[in-house]
């Protein structure tokens, strides 16, 4: 550990050591590093939150606010626990047998690890687009409006076209509202009932969201939804995330520094051992980060 950082951690009132990768500094963490002061209430409020997977500590005591209507950037190396983390936010963990989780998630103030919690309406809430695309193969309309209809919310199929209770218009609105919100109604507007498989990749993820907007969330998680994508698509999704932010929450996993310094409002750093080491607006985490170790992730000396 170089002088530098040593007095710095010192005089912040360090509170914990911390492992360390290849060529990451060893650095004692401070809890002013994670506060970060924004108007109004989160969306999200996660404390004190733990999750193993087996024997393997893979998140260590997080605790973050989120804000409403923002894009929040998670980032990190591989292995940090970032994705972990996303999946706990809508309880997508639930779904891994080895997993457990120890703390708390609030969402609007009502903690989402609760009994009872009624997890299909949790993820009609708090939605999830994926790394890779994964359209139904089904057309493009069947899979916009596949969510709507599975949960009763349009009324489709031959018992409500004999009764003459079938929403046809209802869904046709639905349909191109949402592919209009993400940005691909343009593209496919006449083809919606060719299969999705058909899109190429790009439009494939922007199906996805619009899948995902369907259901009418007011959170969306997106864990690296532009990885596989070329530089146009993604460049597409980066416009699109930020157009989604104007009427959703964004919590987004990225590999991509450059990505999270263009599109988030505030920034969430992962290091080695699953801790949050670092949370405040993006700019300043990039530009004059309080970690010594962040620093060294973001300039490239690691990671």
């Amino acid at each position: 550990m170089n002088t530098t950082t040593a007095d710095r951690t010192e005089s912040d009132g360090a509170t914990s050591s911390t492992e360390t990768t290849t060529g990451e500094s060893d650095e004692r963490t401070n809890a002013a590093w994670r506060e970060y002061s924004f108007a109004g209430d989160p969306v999200l409020s996660v404390a004190d939150l733990n999750v193993w997977y087996d024997d393997d500590h893979a998140l260590k005591d997080i605790s973050i606010d989120i804000p409403e209507k923002s894009v929040t950037a998670l980032i990190g190396p591989s292995g940090c626990g970032k994705s972990t983390f996303l999946r706990c936010l809508n309880r997508m963990n639930d779904r891994i047998k080895s997993c457990r989780v120890e703390g708390s998630v609030a969402f609007n103030g009502q903690d989402i690890y609760a009994d009872g919690t009624n997890l299909v309406e949790l993820r009609k809430r708090i939605g999830m687009v994926f790394q890779h695309p994964n359209p139904f193969p089904k057309s493009i309309r069947d899979n916009v409006a596949y969510a709507p209809r599975k949960h009763g919310d349009l009324d489709r199929g031959l018992v409500p076209r004999l009764l003459g209770r079938e929403e046809t218009e209802k869904e046709n609105e639905l349909v191109e509202r949402c592919l209009r919100d993400a940005a691909l109604w343009s593209e496919v507007e006449g083809r919606l009932d060719d299969n999705a498989l058909g899109l190429s990749g790009g439009q494939q993820q922007r199906l996805c969201i619009a899948r995902c907007l369907a259901v009418d969330p007011e959170i969306i998680l997106m864990d690296e939804p532009a990885s596989a994508l070329d530089p146009i698509a993604t460049a597409k999704i980066e416009d699109l995330i930020e157009d989604l932010a104007e009427e959703y929450t964004v919590v987004i996993v990225t590999h991509n520094m450059q990505q999270a310094a263009r599109i988030s409002d505030q920034t969430a750093v992962f290091l080695t051992g699953g801790e949050l080491v670092e949370y405040g607006d993006t700019d300043q985490v990039f530009e004059n980060p309080r970690s010594q170790r962040v620093e060294d992730y973001i300039t490239g000396k690691f990671g």
